[in-house]
């Protein structure tokens, strides 16, 4: 089934109107709300307190961070994802990157790492993920950025691991790893992005064994949902948005035409108030791509 969320803003001075949105979305029908994880900005709030209240004020969706930080120990974070996981009966997507502003991450006082070794890192980060969940034997590991001796890990299961990669090894990795690409830079199954970057994960998956179906695409989408038709929903290959008539079109298309295995949806304020909109992506638009599409 197509996946729909909805991208939360996590600003301090909203926390009121967060979780109220989340609540929402939780009412009306979404999958899943995320929010971004910027620790180094004092105005925003942190993401895991964030969605460990959210879910506790919701009964269905799931909450993703929108991708996870690198700041954050990865052993540590295999604990509060499994514990969530035990805690709301699995409502977790883990989303995880190599890591995109490191001048703010070196700020908050982690080592920069090069780009080569920020995906290896990454790479590791997932194993680590993974041994620390789904019960079993006490895990010792040895590798380049992470150390394990004899730690039980977690009975809950690994949670989805979405990942935010943008360069050919980011990618390659996963291909190799993960079960879903949030393509970054608002791209979409129409971009010059998408088109080069989704053939590097499919060759992975296949190196490794996995089908490539195995790695869902899921789009975080930025756009405008208006009172009336657009006559340009698209500028330099990128969806801009439209009518709820528009939007189902457009997003019906993108799962039958080309394997999109769900959407974000990130709101334009252009003066419609956001819980309108909201409701306009869950109640209507979701509702008619699932119909259509299925």
């Amino acid at each position: 089934m197509t996946v729909f969320g909805f991208g939360l803003d996590s600003a301090s001075s909203s926390a009121g109107t967060l979780l109220r949105h989340a609540e929402q979305a939780d009412r009306q029908g979404l999958d899943v709300v995320s929010v971004s994880d910027h620790p180094y900005f004092g105005d925003r709030l942190d993401a895991y307190a964030a969605i460990s209240v959210l879910l506790g004020r919701t009964t269905r969706l799931s909450g993703l961070v929108n991708v996870t930080n690198p700041l954050r120990p990865t052993a540590m974070l295999a604990r509060t994802v499994t514990s969530l996981s035990e805690l709301t009966g699995g409502r977790i997507v883990l989303g995880m990157g190599a890591g995109g502003s490191w001048d703010d991450i070196e700020r908050m006082g982690m080592p920069r790492r090069e780009p080569a070794a920020a995906v290896r890192a990454f790479e590791e980060a997932m194993t680590v993920v993974r041994l620390l969940s789904g019960g079993g034997d006490p895990v010792t590991f040895d590798g380049e950025f992470h150390r394990l001796e004899n730690i039980p890990p977690s009975a809950a299961a690994a949670p989805r691991i979405w990942t935010g990669s943008n360069g050919p090894r980011s990618l390659a990795v996963t291909g190799k790893l993960a079960d879903g690409w949030i393509p970054g830079h608002a791209a979409d199954w129409l971009s010059d992005r998408y088109r080069w970057s989704r053939p590097i994960i499919d060759e992975a998956a296949a190196n490794a064994g996995r089908q490539p179906s195995d790695v869902d695409t899921i789009y975080n989408l930025p756009g405008r949902i208006t009172d009336r038709p657009l006559a340009q929903t698209r500028r330099d290959g990128r969806w801009l948005g439209g009518s709820v008539g528009q939007w189902i079109d457009e997003l019906t298309g993108a799962v039958l035409d080309h394997g999109a295995a769900g959407f974000t949806y990130f709101p334009i304020h252009d003066g419609t108030p956001t819980d309108v909109l909201l409701g306009r992506w869950a109640e209507e638009i979701a509702p008619a791509v699932r119909e259509e599409a299925a």
